[in-house]
Order: structure tokens, then C-alpha cells, then sequence
């Protein structure tokens, strides 16, 4: 971790694992039902505030439908990610299928500049990226993070190749964590600002 000052401002670098995640169709489901859409996603919060705090992480900011959490590890990470799909799932079994709520959740590697309570730079940025690229109810995570993960968490990884990623400077591989839902399977349509995804290969971890 390095400290700097910029402007009479402490700033701090640091090597984080970062998670973002939002909410697949929220925007629809808030054209049809605002209140019942703003309760759901209140109690998903709760939720998700719950299993990042028990992984060790930490929430960094829940605008709108949006989540960023960070962690010190990539391991702790990609555990809350999978509880927290796991945990909405089961959630979503209890609740009437207009207000299922199925969120994409991106996980990364890298620095990150702090101001306070903030953090920024492209590992962020990657997050976000990397997140759109996730399927309703699914995970993916970057190259950097399924090195740590692959050998220290029991699951199948999907290699998705190499994909440009808008205002990303290099492109990054990223992989596809497989995670079992009782839901129908919901593929997300591609955002305009993004490639589409390239033909898959199972990897799975050593034993």
C-alpha cells in the first residue's frame, strides 16, 4: 500500500479485489412497479450487505440498483459472490415471479486509489466492465482473479477469451464461475457497448 497526497488530499494505493454487481432489468421492473421493485431491492441489499461483511469485505457504495464491494482477497470475493447468488436464488423461490430479482456480478484484480471511503481507478472500471458481461443470476470474473481462485474454490470455470472492454485499454480474458439456480435459465442481452462473448471452454479446477 503506498500513501500519497494530492491537492492537500490523502490518497492511498492499494491491491484490492474488487465486486461489482447490479440488477438485471431493473429498469423495467421499476416501469411496472416501483414500490413492490424498491422493497425487493431493499431486502437484497440487506442481503448482500450481510454476506460481503461476513467474507471479510466491505461495501464501498449501492447507487440505484448498483453494488460495489471490495475485499482483501480475491478468494473472499468470489465466496461472496457465489453466497450471494446462492442466497438470492433461494430468496427468489419465496417471491412471485414479477418480483424476482436477478443480479450480474463482476469480480477483479487490481489497484485501486482510496479517497476516504471511495475508491477508483481501472481496476474498477474493469469490475464494471467485466460484470456486464455476466449473465442474470451469474458471475464473471478477470484472468488475474481466477489465478488466485482456481485451486482454492471447488467450482467449474468458463473461459470466455479474451474480451475488449469499453475505455479498458488491453484487452482482459475473463472467465464465467458456474453457478447452480433453481430459476429458468435468463441470458442477458448485450449492452451496445459491449463485444460479444466468444465460444466457451470449461475449466476445471485441479484436485
Amino acid at each position: 500500500e503506498s500513501r500519497l497526497y494530492h491537492r492537500g488530499i490523502h490518497v492511498q494505493r492499494r491491491l484490492a479485489a474488487i465486486l461489482s454487481a447490479d440488477v438485471q432489468g431493473y429498469s423495467r421492473m421499476m416501469s411496472e412497479n416501483e414500490v413492490a421493485t424498491v422493497q425487493t431491492l431493499t431486502a437484497s441489499r440487506r442481503l448482500i450487505t450481510d454476506v460481503v461483511e461476513s467474507r471479510h469485505g466491505r461495501i464501498v457504495d449501492m447507487p440505484g440498483d448498483n453494488v460495489l464491494a471490495e475485499f482483501g482477497s480475491a478468494v473472499d470475493a468470489v465466496q461472496a459472490a457465489i453466497a450471494m447468488q446462492t442466497d438470492l436464488d433461494a430468496r427468489n423461490t419465496r417471491l412471485p415471479e414479477d418480483r424476482r430479482m436477478a443480479f450480474r456480478i463482476g469480480v477483479n484484480l487490481g489497484e485501486v486509489i482510496t479517497e476516504g471511503p471511495r475508491i477508483y481507478g481501472d481496476g474498477v472500471n474493469t469490475a464494471a466492465r467485466i460484470e456486464a458481461l455476466a449473465e442474470a443470476g451469474g458471475i464473471c470474473i478477470s484472468a488475474k482473479v481466477y489465478e488466485e481462485v482456481r485451486d482454492r474454490i471447488e467450482a467449474a470455470f468458463v473461459d470466455l477469451g479474451e474480451q475488449a472492454l469499453k475505455n479498458i485499454a488491453a484487452p482482459v480474458r475473463v472467465y464465467r464461475i458456474a453457478v447452480a439456480s433453481s430459476q429458468p435459465a435468463a441470458r442477458a442481452a448485450p449492452r451496445k457497448d459491449e463485444t460479444a462473448v466468444k465460444p466457451s471452454i470449461i475449466v476445471l479446477p485441479l484436485t
